[in-house]
């Protein structure tokens, strides 16, 4: 009754009662102060078994205080559901995405860095685009060309999302032709490209062409007589490198624009180096995972090991085929559970699969019927039911899905 006295007004301590068998009362709950077992299997049952189904804290909390009652109780609950393995695997974020923004390092001078994607289908599209004049060039390709080329994150477009956006535009103008004047994309091709790159940049404030060549190309619309052709000009370099200051400095400014407005639907989330973390899977139709396929399959492997971190928003895990991961796709591990196997010993293969074995057995049933006898052997990760029916030894393997 010690808890009782201690830290509470005389309102809270007149609703504790004691009945004849000297149980204690919370109101009309039961009381579990010290009994942590006891504590634990409430817990379990209100959060694991077939009636509940892993539902939140609040829905659990909720449950639990109709019949029970303990000290920081709505805590202990939100602490149990955030360290639950199952829950961490198959459930949705309903967060900000993680990682804030992490502007490109911008060019020093025209055409020297760049940026390159393919459009894939007839046969494909190369799409090269300056990050600095953001000009762009569209290519149609119909043999592979032997390049080495430095590829961005996996799974992360927004690495290269200026190629990403031009493609998005270029398709649209490709439709918009193939609609309007009813003639192939390739032919259309090289008037998108003269459309694209003579239109208005926002963040050059000027179109690719004007940064490029120092003026718009002529068109209909914007027609002009040529003048004199001068073959050098001496303060042709002078205006080139006052218009190269003016581009860095609108192109600064348009990134500081955009690191607001993407920083504003974000939240920052670093992992600490020996940390663990579940990653996120996209799912791939018919691929099984932990005996499931389709909509019901984990969102969420793992928990993996952290073995360094390669930038702000980047991390290494310990999977051998893909080792960098952007922090987006992990989710923060609280508990490790004790049945997680060592991944060394797992042969993962590139979709995130790999064959399931039985490590421990933990219990053992025979299940007689009229014509046969099916022997179950529950291990730690599947279940391995071995038939026998008329004289065969055919082994079959079930998972266990829990």
């Amino acid at each position: 009754m010690a808890f009782i006295r201690e830290g509470m007004n005389e309102k809270k301590r007149a609703c504790f009662t004691l009945n004849d068998q000297g149980v204690l009362w919370f109101k009309n709950r039961l009381v579990v102060h010290k009994d942590l077992e006891l504590r634990k299997k409430i817990l379990d049952e209100a959060h694991t078994s077939m009636f509940t189904m892993h539902p939140d804290s609040n829905k659990m909390y909720q449950d639990v205080k109709q019949k029970f009652w303990w000290t920081r109780m709505k805590r202990k609950i939100a602490k149990y559901v955030s360290q639950c393995d199952v829950c961490q695997r198959v459930k949705a974020d309903h967060l900000k995405p993680a990682g804030m923004f992490q502007p490109l390092a911008l060019s020093a001078w025209k055409w020297e860095d760049i940026h390159m994607d393919f459009i894939r289908g007839y046969d494909s599209i190369w799409v090269i685009i300056d990050r600095f004049t953001k000009s762009a060039h569209f290519i149609p390709l119909q043999t592979a060309l032997g390049t080495t080329s430095i590829h961005s994150s996996a799974y992360h477009p927004q690495t290269s999302g200026q190629v990403e956006r031009v493609n998005q535009i270029l398709e649209d103008m490709l439709r918009a032709c193939a609609l309007t004047y009813s003639t192939k994309w390739d032919e259309c091709l090289p008037l998108a490209e003269f459309a694209y790159n003579n239109s208005y940049q926002k963040s050059l404030e000027m179109a690719s062409f004007e940064a490029l060549y120092g003026r718009r190309c002529r068109t209909p619309l914007n027609w002009s007589e040529p003048g004199e052709r001068v073959t050098f000009d001496p303060d042709l370099v002078t205006q080139a490198k006052e218009k190269v200051k003016y581009i860095h400095a609108n192109l600064k400014r348009a990134q500081s624009r955009q690191q607001s407005y993407s920083d504003k639907r974000r939240r920052p989330l670093a992992f600490e180096k020996d940390g663990h973390v579940y990653l996120r899977v996209s799912p791939m139709k018919g691929v099984h995972r932990f005996g499931v396929k389709g909509k019901l399959a984990p969102r969420y492997v793992g928990p993996f090991k952290i073995l360094e971190r390669c930038g702000p928003s980047c991390h290494h895990t310990l999977l051998r085929f893909m080792t960098c991961f952007m922090s987006h796709n992990l989710r923060v591990c609280l508990r490790v559970p004790k049945e997680v196997v060592d991944t060394s010993q797992i042969q993962v293969e590139p979709n995130l699969t790999y064959e399931e074995h039985p490590i421990k057995i933990l219990d053992k049933n025979k299940d007689q019927q009229k014509e046969e006898q099916s022997t179950f052997t529950k291990c730690n990760g599947v279940i391995a039911l071995k038939k026998r029916q008329l004289g065969s030894n055919k082994n079959t393997c079930k998972p266990n899905i829990r």
